[in-house]
């Protein structure tokens, strides 16, 4: 193990909102990207008004904008547009999600930013993208979660389509981001300029993706995936059990071999070599059956047990979480799948940790989301030289 962090010397201007693509940055950051984030110097990032609160602190932002460093500049200003052409120079990265046109209506559009850093990379996160019919409509991840198609697979058979109870289509298409950058930084490396490019990501695409089974099966077959609730419309047994005490299990069994030892599980291994379940397109055709055997053994034995035999037999299952259970869990705690974190305004605090766990080069949480500002005299005089006599004016100004 290394004291160097994989990504240090990367530099990167965050100039985004919300969630999508300010996470992006925040995953580079984890890996020690030293990351600059840019607020309006009056309304700051709308993310900040996202979620609870604790003593008026926006509790999502701590961990949303973590490993970062906090600066204002008013882009919409002529001071601001020449100051940010000036952090353009000594940056690797710019990541921005204004409306396509925004950044040219500022004169900081990509054909301004590319001939001031050649090698510069852009990531842009829009709702629809930067061409198209829709790449003027303002999108959030709600409506590309609705038109991606997966609210259409996702509630129960006899329900609506649902909207998850998370930022799905952002989270999706912010990994997205963060893995388009780092291709584009590998790619730089290996071309003779060293150019860098522009990236055009959605937040409907990225979400789409993970939908291939279904668009794959309308494709070639003309079939329109439905809902299912917890079951599946590949694979049979797949489901959530109930226990004797109330809790809920999930259940998977998506191979031959894992289905077997289900049916070993709950004293039935006979019914492998039965017709009706002995392949998982018979099982599909029978499911109902199925989740009724399973389910009523489930259903006669309390959580502890289910869970105990069905891993003994080999097969898949686990109880289904709620967000307390899991800081609880031993396997979790041990993993130090949450790092405890001390921030300034709110103390000791618990926040996901770094993923993916890297053997000499590990990523880790070093600050949790600051406050707006934070770092204007740290960066600007660092830098840009500025004086802080110039500091105050810009401040004064309003263009900081």
């Amino acid at each position: 193990m290394t004291n160097k962090m994989a990504l240090e010397g990367l530099k990167i201007l965050d100039i985004s909102t919300m969630v999508a693509a300010p996470w992006s940055s925040t995953y580079l950051a984890d890996f020690g990207a030293d990351v600059i984030k840019v607020e309006h110097p009056e309304y700051g990032d709308h993310a900040r008004n996202y979620g609870k609160q604790k003593k008026g602190v926006p509790l999502f932002w701590k961990t949303l904008n973590r490993n970062k460093r906090f600066i204002t500049l008013n882009l919409s200003k002529e001071k601001g547009q020449e100051i940010f052409k000036e952090l353009v120079k000594d940056v690797d990265v710019v990541i921005e999600n204004f409306r396509p046109g925004t950044l040219e209506r500022w004169n900081i559009g990509w054909d301004v930013l590319e001939e001031i850093n050649p090698s510069l990379i852009l990531l842009r996160t829009t709702g629809f993208g930067q061409s198209g019919p829709y790449s003027k409509r303002a999108g959030f991840g709600t409506v590309a979660e609705a038109m991606s198609g997966f609210t259409s697979i996702n509630g129960e058979s006899d329900g609506p389509a649902t909207l998850p109870g998370l930022a799905l289509a952002d989270g999706v298409s912010s990994v997205f981001g963060s893995l388009s950058i780092m291709i584009a930084l590998f790619e730089k490396l290996n071309n003779p300029e060293g150019r860098g490019q522009n990236i055009d990501i959605s937040l409907y695409e990225p979400l789409m993706r993970f939908m291939e089974a279904h668009l794959m099966a309308y494709d070639q077959l003309g079939d329109v995936a439905e809902r299912v609730g917890n079951g599946s419309v590949s694979i049979a047994p797949r489901n959530a059990y109930q226990t004797k005490g109330g809790e809920w299990v999930a259940l998977s069994g998506a191979s031959q071999s894992v289905t077997k030892n289900v049916f070993k599980a709950i004293g039935k291994e006979e019914l492998f070599y039965d017709e009706r379940f002995s392949t998982n397109e018979n099982r599909m055709r029978n499911v109902k059956e199925l989740d009724k055997l399973i389910g009523g053994w489930i259903k006669e034995r309390n959580l502890e047990e289910v869970v105990e035999v069905f891993n003994n037999a080999g097969a898949v299952i686990g109880p289904m979480y709620d967000v307390s259970q899991l800081y609880e869990d031993p396997h979790y705690i041990y993993r130090e799948s949450f790092v405890t974190v001390e921030d300034e305004e709110l103390g000791e605090m618990h926040v996901p940790n770094v993923v993916a766990k890297f053997s000499r080069t590990p990523g880790k949480v070093k600050s949790l989301g600051q406050k707006k500002g934070m770092h204007n005299n740290e960066i600007y005089s660092e830098l840009l030289n500025i004086s802080q006599e110039e500091l105050e004016l810009l401040t004064e100004n309003k263009i900081i």
